[in-house]
């Protein structure tokens, strides 16, 4: 009788703990923001955007004209070659190389500034947006929120409420 009540306990208990189980599962509360989607869509990313355009632009566009410049040069060189003395077309040929390299190397240092001031924008935006996410996840009471994942069902993305809750930061 004794070795029945026992089993018996320990079935209800079993019973219980899987039911108490099941209910913490379904309070669990999880979430998925797209930060790609954030990048593309959220003020703060459109105005980082718009500022890193307006600060390159003037030397883009020398970077254009020096290449345009180079390239007529080039090609102008190719038409001439044939009737230009030797040295002549040994010396123009040197300069069209130092001009290139020349144009090269600002290219590239063109690039590395526009890298180096487009990472420190995002980290910005990336900053902001967590703290976004933060606020989004305490204030409907996520238990957590996930940022890559290989599938995401719809219902768990909770992107257009981070966005939402960064613009209105920014609008403050």
């Amino acid at each position: 009788m004794k070795t029945l009540r026992q089993k018996l306990s320990l079935a209800l208990l079993l019973a219980a703990s899987s039911l108490t189980c099941l209910a913490q599962a379904q309070e669990f509360k999880m979430g998925f923001v797209n930060t790609e989607r954030i990048f593309r869509e959220a003020d703060t990313a459109k105005q980082a955007q718009v500022k890193l355009e307006q600060e390159f632009a003037r030397r883009e566009k020398e970077l254009v004209e020096a290449g345009n410049t180079l390239k007529q040069a080039s090609e102008k060189f190719e038409r001439e070659a044939p009737t230009l003395a030797e040295s002549q077309r040994t010396a123009r040929q040197k300069q069209l190389i130092d001009q290139d390299r020349e144009f090269q190397r600002k290219r590239r240092e063109f690039q590395e500034d526009l890298n180096a001031r487009k990472n420190e924008e995002q980290q910005i935006v990336v900053e902001r947006a967590n703290r976004a996410v933060k606020q989004v996840a305490e204030s409907e009471k996520y238990d957590v929120i996930f940022q890559e994942a290989v599938y995401v069902n719809p219902k768990h993305d909770i992107t257009a409420k981070v966005i939402k809750a960064l613009n209105a930061s920014v609008a403050k």
